[in-house]
């Protein structure tokens, strides 16, 4: 198993080399190779997921090579970011297939972005060098800027330009806290940071400068405005990626970096985490409301629910973390394959409008169960995905403070009141706009990509274990240590 991350992490590269190598012309050896290349990666992660020891809360299968002027290449998972590795090969080649017909340009740069996004997307969730995860998670910028800008709707270029400006902005602070903490260390290497005690008064700053970076990044109020832009312009594709994966980067960092590197400036921060967090929920949840948009509003919705998950991660708290993480990964299946069923829509028809629907359960009533379960997971229904992590993250903020929980809660009831408002307009009522009227239920083609979605969403909500002892060591360790490094600064104040 010598070398698998490297494996899962590069092939998708080497995928898109081979593709740069085909004829233009030839569309449909571009799609097929980077079809069997996603397949292939996501095999081979499976691989890693058999052969990974959910009782070990350290970092496995680890590669560690010197590299360029003194500087590591490190990789490797823990529980935590093992999830995330899986989630995002598996998103992968749904992403091909769902571009497979409503991609016609360009098809060969396209499907080479794609590659190329999915190796620096693993690589963040791999490198365990301070140095190596930043060209990872500034590299995904770039195939991202690309295809929404040249793939994208008829504000592209300006959704591409907002997104990639807002993510540069803040992951600069970022690249200056990095130095700061290899001046203060001497070393860049993650397990190494995750040991070493920074003082109080450095913590805040830093603890601020990787804010900056990953509450744009999942993203937070008031600095989340850059998405639903992206979202709209993106083609769907683009969109199952942003909102299965780039948001979870933002969450990946807090858990990576902030709780267990700046334990006492993040219990500083954390009654700020929570306004933020509760802010999040309840406005945009009201802003997903008013939406005419589809895909504005599960882009509201996104930010809404993303707001859970850094509340339950600041509660610092085994259950918190956990619903957290479990909410990041529903939220990957689920808003993923909303924006899926958006695309399969606005394929047939070119508008995302939802008052150009109405009456599909008549035409499409495969369309209307899947639609059906992804909405109820949305709105968090007992039994789906969506449940479980809101849940988790709820008891936890309750125990932290009671205020924060309530506030959260209307969060439940607004998601039901915009979910069940967009299902309500599309699928239902009166058939009698005449275009609809020709329109033809899920294709063998999209039956495929939407089958295994609507499958793991059903199957988390009933058994979310799979899940929950995966993360269980790696984060019953990072709340052991983030405890034990606060006993001093308690001390200390007691005195």
């Amino acid at each position: 198993m010598s070398n698998i991350l490297s494996i899962v992490t590069f092939l998708p590269l080497a995928g898109a080399i081979i593709i740069a190598f085909l004829n233009s012309e030839a569309k449909g050896n571009a799609r097929w190779v980077a079809l069997w290349t996603t397949i292939l990666t996501f095999a081979i992660s499976l691989l890693i997921w058999i052969n990974f020891d959910k009782t070990n809360p350290g970092f496995q299968f680890v590669e560690d090579y010197a590299w360029i002027g003194g500087l590591k290449y490190k990789m490797g998972v823990d529980g935590i970011s093992m999830l995330f590795v899986i989630l995002t090969t598996f998103l992968m080649p749904l992403c091909i297939l769902a571009s497979w017909e409503s991609v016609q340009d360009r098809v060969k740069e396209y499907m080479i972005a794609f590659l190329v996004l999915e190796t620096l997307m693993l690589g963040v969730f791999c490198a365990l060098d301070l140095v190596l995860f930043y060209l990872f998670f500034e590299g995904g910028l770039i195939p991202m800027f690309l295809i929404i800008g040249v793939w994208g709707g008829k504000r592209r270029v300006y959704a591409s330009f907002k997104f990639f400006l807002y993510t540069l902005l803040g992951s600069v602070l970022m690249l200056l806290a990095m130095m700061a903490m290899y001046w203060h260390a001497g070393t860049t290497d993650i397990p190494t940071l995750l040991t070493t005690k920074f003082p109080a008064d450095m913590q805040w700053w830093l603890w601020l400068a990787f804010f900056a970076s990953f509450a744009v990044k999942m993203p937070m109020w008031p600095v989340h405005t850059w998405l639903p832009d992206a979202h709209v312009e993106a083609p769907t594709a683009g969109s199952v990626i942003l909102a299965g994966i780039l948001l979870k980067m933002g969450g990946y960092g807090f858990l990576r970096f902030s709780l267990p590197m700046f334990p006492i400036a993040s219990e500083q921060l954390a009654p700020l985490v929570f306004s933020l967090s509760i802010i999040a929920i309840v406005y945009t949840s009201l802003v997903a409301l008013v939406q005419e948009d589809m895909k504005k509003l599960i882009a509201y919705s996104s930010v809404a629910h993303m707001g859970y998950v850094t509340m339950g991660i600041f509660t610092a708290s085994q259950q918190g973390i956990d619903g957290a993480i479990f909410q990041m990964l529903s939220h990957g299946i689920v808003s993923a394959a909303l924006f899926l069923c958006v695309g399969v829509i606005y394929d047939r028809t070119h508008t995302r409008e939802i008052a150009a629907y109405g009456g599909l359960v008549e035409r499409m009533p495969k369309y209307a169960v899947a639609f059906m379960v992804f909405t109820m997971a949305n709105v968090g229904l007992p039994g789906t995905s969506g449940f479980i992590g809101e849940f988790l993250t709820l008891l936890a903020a309750f125990k932290a403070n009671t205020w924060v929980a309530i506030l959260a809660t209307t969060g439940v009831i607004l998601s039901a009141a915009y979910a069940l408002y967009l299902y309500r307009r599309v699928i239902f009522g009166v058939l009698e706009k005449p275009k609809l009227k020709a329109l033809l239920d899920l294709s063998p083609r999209e039956v495929a990509i939407l089958a295994p979605l609507v499958l793991l969403t059903i199957y988390y909500g009933f058994y979310p274990a799979p899940v929950l002892d995966v993360t269980g060591a790696s984060v019953k360790n990072l709340v052991a240590n983030y405890e034990a490094a606060l006993k001093p600064a308690a001390a200390m104040l007691g005195q």
